[in-house]
């Protein structure tokens, strides 16, 4: 869960933690689903493990070790592609230049530290909202 060191950063800007019933790991995902279920992934990870169990997922979060690792842009891309349509988040070490990229990933929602915040402030983040509008793939496609 987050806490008041975290900032969740969306399209319209900061905002707090709205998530209350914590994270499981694939290891320790219930049997069966309970009320809610969110799932805390490493960049690294086998996304077999989820096979069959994506519909019973509310949330997905995944962690960015530092900025320069990518692996979880490409897993939140795979997930959608997935079927995923639950909630999805990057957490850690996202820098406000990469959220338009995040986003065009498949990412609803960025979970920073409070720390980052003070230094990339939300109007460089929401600078960087109208990420379907910097789509270069599309503008190539137009």
């Amino acid at each position: 869960m987050a806490t008041e060191d975290t900032v969740i950063v969306t399209d319209t800007g900061f905002g707090p933690e709205d998530w209350a019933h914590g994270f499981a790991t694939p290891n320790t995902l219930p049997a069966t689903a309970g009320a809610a279920l969110a799932v805390d992934l490493s960049p690294d990870a086998d996304l077999s493990v989820l096979d069959g169990r994506l519909e019973s997922i509310d949330m997905i979060r995944i962690d960015f070790p530092s900025f320069s690792d990518g692996r979880g842009f490409t897993l939140a891309r795979r997930l959608r592609l997935k079927g995923f349509h639950g909630r999805l988040r990057a957490k850690g070490h996202v820098i406000a230049d990469q959220y338009a990229m995040a986003r065009r990933s498949g990412f609803d929602e960025v979970e920073i530290a409070a720390e980052l915040a003070r230094r990339q402030t939300e109007d460089q983040w929401l600078a960087r909202a109208n990420w379907k509008a910097h789509d270069y793939q599309a503008r190539l496609r137009a």
